[in-house]
């Protein structure tokens, strides 16, 4: 006797970007930046560094010191880091709303971001936001290792790196213009919905999961 398929829609898991998604780590990298400058005597333009935020830390490092010593120079800042930037860094608006909203619906929300692991995860601890897991180390196309295994049918972040991750994926791209790109930019980038910030996307989510109920694939009524 033929089996027949199963209609019952995979559980809920949205994955959300960390830098300029879930918090405004500026303030704190600025100062990390600053410090780091200060203890090797090498400029550092923290000003600069913080506004293209998202690829791996060792891109920006290779500015600022020569290719050689940039391995000793990223475990340098990272060990620095939980002393000049966590206390400094705040949750940006919406991103607690954000992750209650999906575990409201059911499912599962983690994190899947290039930072280092554990200051990742120092972050979220320091301001309270408990996704069901953390994944570092991970930039653009190398996160949709993470996003299936964690089986995300939506990935959330601010970057272009994260709509080639939600690509990779084959999950949904859902931005927000707190980052380096503005709504347009990540439009024209590919990103399936571009959200203002995190505030929009209770409300996104709630009419993403009405349109989906039921109906395979993603709703083309919950683009934007």
């Amino acid at each position: 006797m033929a089996r027949m398929a199963s209609t019952t829609p995979a559980p809920l898991t949205v994955g959300f970007d960390l830098d300029m998604t879930l918090i405004d780590s500026r303030p704190g990298i600025r100062a990390c930046y600053q410090a780091l400058a200060e203890r090797t005597g090498t400029f550092v333009d923290a000003d600069l560094a913080v506004t293209r935020l998202g690829p791996p830390l060792a891109e920006e490092l290779a500015n600022w010191f020569p290719q050689d010593e940039v391995p000793a120079m990223a475990d340098l800042y990272r060990s620095m880091y939980p002393t000049y930037a966590i206390a400094a860094t705040p949750a940006l608006p919406g991103a607690r709303e954000a992750i209650a909203a999906v575990r409201a619906a059911g499912g599962r929300a983690i994190v899947v971001t290039a930072k280092y692991e554990p200051n990742a995860r120092l972050h979220l601890e320091h301001l309270g936001i408990e996704p069901d897991a953390v994944v570092g180390d991970l930039w653009a196309e190398a996160k949709a290792r993470a996003l299936r295994a964690h089986a995300a049918g939506v990935y959330v972040g601010d970057h272009l790196g994260d709509i080639r991750a939600a690509r990779a994926a084959d999950a949904l791209s859902v931005t927000v213009a707190t980052g380096p790109f503005g709504a347009d930019e990540l439009r024209a980038a590919g990103t399936d919905v571009a959200l203002a910030d995190l505030t929009a996307f209770p409300r996104w989510l709630a009419g993403y999961l009405e349109e989906a109920d039921g109906a395979p694939g993603a709703p083309e009524a919950a683009r934007a």
